[in-house]
């Protein structure tokens, strides 16, 4: 009896040391994923189901819903939708167990992710931040401003070139390690062309590695999910 008791104990022990390395083993950057223009959280369903392969789990995964889901065209960097994904930033830091954040945004979500950094003074407690076909530069569709401005997409708080949005993003850090992801084919970013003023709009200035693919602006969210997980666990 006293032998099996003794048994039972050590097991238990055991099993309770296992647990803590597993959960000290699985404390990772929390992710806050930036959905683009007009879409949803559920479009990162791919890049999540990476991650959890890779060790993440639900409540370190952050998605922000932001805009209207019908009109593309009335989607802009206001204070609505930028206080959406700087709640996201705050409880995703908040709840850290590392006490820095990794950041994702895709298409528009990439200016907005850069403007609610700014906002929070955050660029110090990003540990990654992933640019997935967005347009740091702005868009050569939208024009330059304040001329050719069709929307507010491409408004003062728009992607149109040289918009106050756009100069307020440019030449700033939104985390330790900063990775572009792009293509020469994108039918959206490369309305017109992909460059404006010689760079390609989705380079991030100052980014440590940029990286391109034969995709269209929705499969570089959906096909890049490897690389976008190893960029934050490298």
């Amino acid at each position: 009896m006293n032998r099996s008791f003794s048994l039972s104990r050590l097991l238990a022990a055991t099993a309770l040391a296992a647990s803590a390395f597993t959960a000290q083993a699985a404390c990772l950057d929390n992710v806050v994923l930036v959905h683009g223009n007009m879409a949803y959280p559920s479009s990162w369903n791919g890049t999540v189901s990476t991650l959890k392969s890779r060790g993440y789990v639900d409540s370190q995964l952050y998605r922000p819903s932001w805009g209207s889901k019908t009109n593309a065209g009335s989607n802009d960097h206001n204070s609505t939708n930028t206080t959406v994904v700087k709640n996201a930033l705050k409880s995703a830091l908040a709840a850290s167990c590392t006490g820095k954040i990794d950041v994702i945004g895709h298409s528009m979500g990439v200016t907005l992710a850069m403007k609610a950094i700014n906002e929070l003074g955050y660029a110090s407690r990003v540990n990654t931040f992933v640019g997935v076909a967005g347009a740091q530069h702005g868009l050569n569709s939208c024009g330059v401003y304040p001329f050719n401005v069709w929307s507010a997409t491409c408004g003062s708080n728009g992607l149109s070139i040289n918009s106050p949005l756009i100069n307020s993003v440019r030449n700033k850090r939104y985390g330790a390690k900063m990775y572009s992801i792009k293509s020469w084919m994108d039918e959206l970013v490369c309305i017109g062309s992909c460059l404006v003023y010689g760079s390609h709009t989705s380079n991030i200035d100052m980014q440590n590695a940029s990286y391109d693919y034969a995709l269209g602006h929705l499969g570089l969210q959906s096909y890049t999910t490897s690389k976008q997980a190893d960029l934050l666990m490298n």
